[in-house]
């Protein structure tokens, strides 16, 4: 499982380097593509770590946790060099780390719905 998961990121990342390569050469806004770039690494991290959640033995609380360590350490740390973000103060940095928690308690939530409880029904 592990050796398919990397395989599965590393496809979405080289797609998405590739797209921003062509975008490079094509002179298009520098910003756009490294933004591009930024969001295929959180893409093919993402598509990664997805398998996480097939462990069978392993309990939901589990799962989610070893999920959001393994967030925590790879798209968090994206997200501060990516550029997207104004970065002058402590407070800032806890700003995206809000946004970031934000955004995976609503990932989280939808995707236990509708996997969890509508397509078990």
């Amino acid at each position: 499982m592990f050796k398919k998961s990397i395989s599965q990121g590393l496809i979405v990342f080289v797609i998405m380097t590739a797209v921003s390569l062509i975008m490079k050469g094509q002179n298009i806004d520098p910003f756009q593509v490294r933004s591009t770039f930024f969001a295929g690494i959180i893409s093919a991290v993402i598509v990664a770590t997805k398998p996480v959640y097939d462990i069978e033995n392993w309990s939901l609380l589990k799962q989610s946790l070893v999920h959001f360590g393994l967030m925590l350490v790879t798209v968090y740390p994206v997200l501060l060099l990516s550029g997207w973000f104004t970065l002058n103060s402590p407070v800032d940095y806890l700003k995206v780390l809000a946004m970031f928690l934000l955004g995976g308690v609503i990932t989280w939530t939808i995707g236990f719905l509708v996997f969890g409880k509508l397509l078990n029904k």
